[in-house]
């Protein structure tokens, strides 16, 4: 019964989605370096907005969730475009992909606060 409890649990998050609204830290690894991004989210149906802060600065973010799947970017005047795509673990983590331009491509692995 336990089983088909959490079978039924991890099918509604995903179905449904967890609101990913609040703020994230990303441990980012790049071709150029490693180092740590906060983004500030509010999650409106399906739409992601809100603010990236770290070594790039500040920025406006964008993106979208689509089930599990997570992507979101904004622009920086010496990187240019800078774009995460992953995957929510639970409701609290995301791991995946990113491009910083210019700067690279690397990994990342948020955590919501």
């Amino acid at each position: 019964m336990l089983r088909k409890l959490t079978a039924l649990l991890l099918f509604s998050l995903v179905a449904w989605g967890a609101d990913l609204s609040g703020t994230w830290s990303a441990s980012v690894a790049l071709d150029a370096g490693s180092g740590v991004a906060t983004f500030v989210f509010k999650q409106e149906g399906n739409q992601l907005s809100g603010t990236y802060s770290g070594a790039l600065g500040a920025a406006k973010v964008t993106g979208t969730v689509n089930g599990n799947k997570v992507q979101w970017a904004f622009e920086n005047s010496d990187a240019g475009k800078v774009s995460y795509t992953g995957t929510l673990e639970g409701d609290k983590i995301i791991k995946g992909s990113v491009e910083y331009g210019q700067l690279g491509k690397g990994t990342f692995t948020a955590e919501k606060k």
